[in-house]
């Protein structure tokens, strides 16, 4: 199973048992939306669902940064996500927020973990079956381990301000940027990596977007955007064209821009 899988391949693997299929969609709260409501309505059979407003690190004013090890283990857990589980992550958000729970997983250790390719809109969209109602999973071990070499924080995002160690690349829109950003970084909205139909740019049009947007895939890199949602869209965008030396800066815009102590940028890139 690579990082992303198909619908086709999905729906070929539903009955595997070592295979854990989750919804991690996740909305703005002004979005109107409860993607809890809409997972029990319908949802890819065997699925389970996982509240991004949930797992994360209650203690910090920030809106979304990585809960403890022990809270993620046991939301995994509770989730029937074991050792050995194979995971296959899909949303139905406009933020693509299954790339989020994609680098929590790999932030904490789980080894295979997927994105289904067009999300649930490609699945319907294919007649493919659905199901509604709370599934009862059963719960499994879930052994973490902390690998925080791919997260950054505050200090080492103003460390790198001074040496350059890092491309900062910002997933926000045009409009959200030149309003105010970390000097130096580099603008690439994350939407600019799909097809029009939902799906995943690859190869040489995933490349490209990145070039436009002056990353130098050479270059080691951290992405941010807004609250740490869709810097790991681009973060993944990375991954499929086989770079990994790639951060993502948790807090993003949330911290640095509420930070007096930090300097901010206005303008394009």
């Amino acid at each position: 199973m690579g990082g992303l899988v198909s619908t086709a391949w999905l729906a070929a693997h539903l009955d595997d048992p070592d295979l854990r299929i989750v919804d991690a969609t996740h909305c703005l709260p002004d979005s109107g939306r409860d993607p809890r409501a809409e997972f029990e309505a319908a949802h890819i059979p065997g699925a389970v669902f996982l509240d991004l407003t949930e797992i994360r690190d209650t203690d910090s004013a920030l809106p979304i940064m990585l809960p403890s090890t022990e809270t993620f283990a046991t939301t995994m857990e509770s989730l029937g996500i074991g050792d050995g589980t194979r995971i296959v992550l899909y949303d139905d958000a406009p933020h693509k927020t299954a790339a989020r729970a994609w680098f929590m997983l790999k932030t904490f250790g789980a080894k295979d973990v997927a994105i289904l390719d067009g999300g649930l809109a490609k699945w319907q969209a294919e007649g493919r079956p659905l199901e509604s109602g709370q599934p009862a999973p059963h719960p499994r071990h879930f052994t973490p381990w902390t690998d925080r070499s791919q997260v950054r924080d505050l200090d080492q995002m103003k460390g790198n301000l001074t040496t350059g160690a890092e491309q900062v690349v910002d997933a926000r829109g045009a409009a959200a940027f030149v309003q105010g950003h970390i000097p130096a970084s580099l603008c690439l909205p994350f939407d600019r990596l799909f097809n029009a139909d939902g799906t995943w740019k690859q190869g040489d049009a995933l490349r490209q977007a990145f070039v436009e947007a002056g990353v130098d895939l050479k270059k080691p890199m951290v992405t941010t955007c807004g609250g740490g949602v869709t810097a790991a869209v681009v973060m993944f965008g990375a991954e499929l064209l086989g770079k990994h030396d790639v951060a993502l800066y948790d807090g993003s815009w949330s911290e640095w821009g509420a930070d007096p102590s930090t300097p901010k940028a206005i303008g394009p890139a």
